[in-house]
């Protein structure tokens, strides 16, 4: 999907992780901080970014600026997604499937920060393989941009929506 633009003030941003990394020089090490940002308008768009720096509240600050610029509009039919899904990115994969109103978000550290900043009220997660968190956030992101309504693939089909759902 595009890349989308939202009204900066509807948009709530979650910090997924913090990780703290050295370089080691002549000199000695240098500590920095990392941290990976989500941000999303509760309303099926949701984005990450990551930012580094030598303080916590700066490397935030920059996780931010970057979420907001690889925002990403997703599908949605309700509260919860279209259809089942395997997200997958280098080693992680989260596999989502569609739940019945009522069942709540069931996953996960990384991937529920994702889910719950897109907006999805409904859904069952499992995250597989790598329990990385940046990896298992693009994991989540792949599948949620992959997902299509029934309506866009009759469109590229050429069919009515009926003949899709059979």
């Amino acid at each position: 999907m595009a890349n989308m633009e939202v009204n900066e003030n509807e948009l709530q941003e979650k910090v997924v992780y913090i990780n703290r990394v050295s370089k080691t020089v002549k000199g000695g090490r240098i500590m920095k901080f990392s941290a990976l940002v989500v941000v999303g308008d509760g309303n099926g768009t949701v984005g990450f970014g990551m930012g580094k720096s030598n303080e916590v509240p700066d490397a935030i600050r920059k996780g931010i600026e970057d979420a907001k610029k690889n925002l990403k509009k997703i599908a949605l039919k309700g509260t919860t997604i279209p259809h089942e899904i395997t997200g997958k990115f280098g080693a992680g994969a989260v596999l989502m499937r569609p739940a019945p109103e009522g069942t709540g978000v069931i996953a996960g550290g990384p991937v529920r920060a994702v889910i719950e900043m897109a907006g999805i009220k409904n859904i069952r997660t499992k995250s597989l393989r790598s329990n990385n968190p940046c990896n298992v956030v693009r994991a989540t992101m792949q599948g949620l941009t992959s997902l299509r309504t029934a309506e866009e693939v009759a469109a590229l089909r050429g069919k009515s929506v009926k003949e899709i759902l059979g």
